[in-house]
């Protein structure tokens, strides 16, 4: 008998056409929510919102085409090429030319266009970094020391993004971090240890939260660890009486979703009842765009929304599966990850089911920073499905 081989099948053939097919449906879907949500707005740019957004889009189809054709295993090679210029964009938004808007320093002014936000694509390069430091430490992913350099590494863009400040997207990418070294291989006295600190952390904040006049909240805010508006977002979803200024977009989208019924009142909904039109919510066509879709395309176009996202989530899971090697299960992973853990917290905050964060919902939010770097994921990940592992006897 002779010995099984394991060997790659990089063919088109094997190029996962469902991912670009639910990615087209949610840009579209996108493209039409994000018309709708800013029909009324004023123009100050060459470009509406929604021409940006068809701009972005197109400027992400033809990024991921072109990663599609790139091998995945290049870009790990240049990663820290990748990892240094996503921290040098950081540090120029955050202390070289910082570009305040709603009290935040996230953007760079881009002629013509509005703005850019780095943070969005230090996304795609610290999951390239990450992949490039956990292929080097696999042997040693229980050493604790090794556990501390990598995220040590990889903590220094998640830090400039939480300085920008910007909570909701070092988190996410925390949490991608952390499930990239599951994949690895860790012990499962590890992830034991790592629910434990999980709940020790949340009874910590509950502490906080429930501490008489908040003395620790108050401590964290004069040492700038947490930002006042951060801490108020907090309070308000568990004291929403004593917050209603707070409170008020996040119970208005919940009544715009409610609003929606089954079937929705219709694209593009002009009445002053809706959400957008009576200045009930800001941000309508970014951060709160689920609140805009289940009013206008009611239960039914919410559910099959989830819907795509969760058969992309599926097939992301299946090119992680299905890769040759740990390097394109990291990506893979890590990009899932990524893109789950934002629609959670865009959906969960829409409905009242977090504190209110901003957090753009992937393909669907306005954005051009979001939309771009989400399809430069795509393209990794359609690469990646090309590499399946093939037998050979």
């Amino acid at each position: 008998m002779r010995k099984r081989k394991t060997g790659q099948n990089l063919h088109l053939s094997n190029l996962n056409f469902k991912i670009i097919i639910y990615a087209l449906i949610l840009s579209i879907i996108g493209i039409f929510m994000v018309h709708s949500a800013t029909q009324n707005e004023a123009v100050t740019g060459m470009l509406t919102t929604t021409q940006k957004q068809i701009f972005g889009m197109v400027i992400g189809l033809v990024l991921m085409m072109i990663l599609t054709c790139i091998d995945y295993h290049k870009l790990i090679k240049y990663s820290i090429v990748f990892y240094v210029i996503s921290m040098a964009l950081l540090i120029y938004v955050k202390y070289i030319n910082p570009l305040n808007i709603s009290n935040a320093n996230r953007w760079m002014h881009l002629p013509g266009f509005g703005t850019i936000q780095p943070s969005e694509f230090s996304k795609v390069a610290v999951v390239l970094m990450a992949v490039f430091v956990l292929i080097r430490i696999q042997k040693h992913i229980n050493n604790v020391l090794y556990l501390i350099g990598y995220f040590a590494l990889t903590g220094i863009t998640v830090y400039l993004i939480y300085v920008e400040p910007d909570l909701s997207t070092s988190m996410i990418i925390v949490f991608a971090l952390v499930a990239m070294v599951f994949v690895t291989g860790i012990s499962w006295k590890w992830v034991g240890g790592v629910l434990g600190v999980v709940a020790v952390f949340v009874g910590a904040l509950l502490f906080c939260i429930y501490e008489p006049e908040q003395k620790t909240l108050n401590w964290f805010i004069e040492k700038d660890i947490l930002q006042q508006y951060q801490v108020n977002r907090i309070n308000s979803y568990f004291f929403p009486e004593d917050y209603p200024d707070q409170t008020r977009q996040q119970l208005n989208s919940v009544m715009a979703i409610g609003g929606g019924q089954l079937l929705g009142k219709g694209l593009n909904n002009s009445t002053y009842e809706s959400v957008k039109n009576g200045n009930f919510l800001s941000e309508e066509q970014c951060d709160f765009i689920f609140a805009v879709v289940g009013e206008e395309l009611g239960f039914a176009g919410s559910a099959f929304i989830i819907l795509i996202y969760l058969l992309l989530f599926i097939e992301g899971l299946r090119v992680a599966g299905r890769s040759p090697d740990l390097e394109g299960k990291l990506l893979a992973s890590g990009f899932v990850t990524i893109l789950l853990i934002q629609c959670f917290i865009n959906m969960g905050v829409a409905m009242l089911l977090l504190p209110n964060t901003g957090t753009p919902l992937p393909f669907i939010s306005a954005g051009m920073s979001s939309l771009i770097s989400t399809y430069i994921m795509m393209g990794i990940m359609l690469n990646i499905s090309m590499h399946r592992k093939m037998k050979v006897f």
